[in-house]
């Protein structure tokens, strides 16, 4: 019959280490701002999506012949 041994407490430590490593990385890009070119866009796609007159709904007759 094999013995199951419990876990290492170095292994434990090792995972703790490594989740709280990831945790700092992840929030810490989550934490930066976002870049200029990207805030530039979307305020030109606002603005163009404003100045833009939404297209029409196409009618019954033009659903129909398809």
């Amino acid at each position: 019959m094999t013995q199951l041994h419990p876990p290492r407490p170095r292994m434990e430590t090792a995972d703790r280490d490594i989740d709280e490593n990831l945790k700092r990385a992840f929030e810490e890009i989550a934490n930066e701002p976002v870049p200029d070119r990207f805030t530039d866009l979307l305020k030109q796609l606002k603005e163009k999506g404003a100045s833009t007159p939404a297209a029409p709904e196409p009618s019954e007759k033009d659903r129909s012949d398809d």
